[in-house]
């Protein structure tokens, strides 16, 4: 198999960026960009650390960060699997880069910035959902910020109705589980308990 083997090889073989594509990089929030992020509800967190690269689904109820300033986003961590992938690597090494999806739009959002774990009690408490707080707050400084080109989800046709995959063609979560794991496990209870023990632990 032939490979890139360098920079120098690579810029030859795509050329150099549009104009566009640097021009929409900026160190801050524009008002334009803080409007887009404010309308998603729903990221990709990726992260980095010793074992090697994370990228981590994040959701919310409304928009899935907090814009705090025109540097710094806030981003509540609602329960999950309690595997604590993203939170360990930014611990230990504070890279992190975000991109933001709002349903509908073709476009894509970006920020690569640098990250801290907050548990300061007042901080916790102001993201309140259904009397639950998030363990921690995930704090990033903004490094650059730009919007992505929307070719790849009008290639992938992302939001058309016609495109959506009927759920029981899918392996389920249970089948998954199973298949991976070499102690045996009951993937058909998993399943089956799944939409009760989400709707109790979704905050």
């Amino acid at each position: 198999m032939k490979t890139v083997e360098t920079v120098a090889e690579l810029k030859a073989l795509y050329g150099e960026p549009g104009e566009a594509s640097l021009a929409k990089v900026t160190p801050a929030l524009t008002p334009a960009y803080r409007r887009w992020i404010e309308a998603s509800p729903f990221l990709a967190l990726a992260t980095v650390g010793p074992e090697g690269l994370d990228c981590s689904p994040r959701g919310d109820d409304g928009a899935v960060v907090r814009i705090a300033d025109e540097k710094t986003v806030l981003l509540p961590d609602w329960r999950g699997n309690n595997r604590v992938d993203s939170l360990a690597n930014i611990v230990r090494d504070p890279r992190v880069a975000l991109m933001f999806m709002v349903p509908g739009s073709n476009n894509a959002l970006r920020i690569n910035g640098r990250a801290v774990l907050a548990i300061e009690p007042a901080l916790l408490e102001s993201f309140e959902m259904d009397g639950r707080h998030p363990r921690s707050v995930i704090v990033v400084t903004i490094n650059e910020v730009y919007f992505q080109c929307a070719r790849a989800i009008i290639r992938a046709r992302l939001w058309d109705p016609e495109r959506v995959v009927d759920p029981k063609a899918l392996p389920t979560a249970g089948e998954m589980t199973k298949q991976a794991s070499a102690a045996a496990f009951d993937a058909e209870a998993y399943d089956r308990e799944w939409p009760e023990r989400a709707a109790k632990s979704m905050w």
